[in-house]
């Protein structure tokens, strides 16, 4: 059991560590791409806030995740083996083509497979899906919507500046940048976090559901380090293919993102950054002209958003039978082996 404990814990740290490298373009894309800051700078910045964020703003993203989509007394550790392998090939898969997907819907398809075989449908909770669902499609309105309203709001007050006003949306989006990095911290690591005590707690190393201090440690520093090392093929993918993102447009999606994702977190909503940026994206650069957003770009992402649940329950599904089956598998590839051994010889 020690053995498969520390390999759960591996791949969750994988996991979170993929995220980072993931979803760091939907902090820094738009701090990039506007020139407000070198990228050194922006990673450096965003990492240390990341790190911070799920000690001061509490755990009840962890919670949703261990209580409220599953039966708890439904998971075992090959569920929670299952749904991580899922989640981490989706975001290897998705990061190799540059698209930015959502690492929170490939954790939940993963959990969501890998139980609906596991333990049947029945052990799924209908209410507490309904709640996550409604934070992860709702989440991606509101950042649309609230993009476009505070663009027109800040173009209205800026009316009749002269162009050095460019200069304030620069030099401000260090503070919205940190916002954001809070907000993604705090409800992103959460994820892992729940995952490890969830695990934790079936291998018997935990009584009570309580979010032990080096687990919030492990999974800060973990997606942490991978914000630090950047997502280079999704910053390209936020920060230049929707429209050329000026600094008005990068302190407007910073700060709506942060509103939207550090909002959701405090209430125990599991929420994707990656939707809400991109929605933020979208809405802002609507609110200056619908025609400057290239939706071509966001039809595709929003593809993506679709099929990462029913395509990683899928994957799940798949790596908890093998898991199950494992010594069998085995034992057949090492007959095929020798068997093709034996005819080439």
């Amino acid at each position: 059991m020690l053995a498969v404990t520390i390999f759960m814990l591996a791949l969750a740290v994988l996991f979170d560590f993929l995220n980072g490298i993931h979803d760091s373009s939907n902090i820094v894309a738009t701090m990039i791409s506007s020139r407000a800051f070198r990228p050194a700078v922006a990673l450096g910045v965003t990492a240390l806030a990341e790190f911070l964020g799920p000690f001061i703003f509490g755990v009840a993203v962890a919670k949703t995740i261990a209580h409220d989509i599953v039966s708890p007394e439904s998971i075992t550790i090959q569920v929670l083996l299952a749904a991580l392998i899922s989640a981490i090939l989706w975001n290897l898969i998705t990061w190799f083509l540059g698209i930015p997907s959502s690492s929170s819907h490939a954790l939940f398809g993963g959990l969501i497979g890998a139980v609906g075989v596991g333990a049947g449908l029945k052990a799924i909770q209908l209410a507490g899906l309904e709640k996550v669902l409604l934070a992860l499609f709702i989440s991606p309105i509101l950042g649309l919507v609230l993009g476009y309203l505070f663009t027109k709001v800040i173009f209205f007050l800026a009316r009749g500046a002269t162009p050095k006003i460019n200069w304030f949306f620069r030099r401000t989006q260090i503070i919205t940048g940190i916002a954001l990095a809070f907000s993604h911290g705090t409800n992103d690591a959460q994820k892992t976090m729940g995952v490890i005590t969830l695990g934790l707690l079936i291998t018997g190393y935990l009584t009570t559901f309580t979010v032990p201090a080096w687990v919030i440690a492990l999974s800060a520093g973990a997606i942490a380090l991978g914000t630090v090392l950047g997502g280079w093929r999704l910053i390209r993918t936020l920060g230049g293919k929707f429209y050329k993102i000026r600094p008005v447009h990068g302190f407007a999606v910073q700060m709506t993102s942060a509103l939207v994702v550090l909002g959701a977190s405090l209430v125990g909503g599991p929420v994707s950054t990656t939707q809400v940026v991109s929605s933020a994206i979208m809405g802002v650069g609507s609110a200056e002209r619908v025609s400057k957003v290239r939706w071509g770009v966001a039809g595709e992402i929003a593809i993506a958003w679709l099929v990462t649940i029913p395509a990683t329950a899928l994957v799940a599904a798949g790596a908890y039978w093998l898991i199950l089956n494992a010594p069998a598998v085995l034992a057949w590839f090492s007959q095929l082996l020798l068997s093709l051994r034996l005819f080439f010889h």
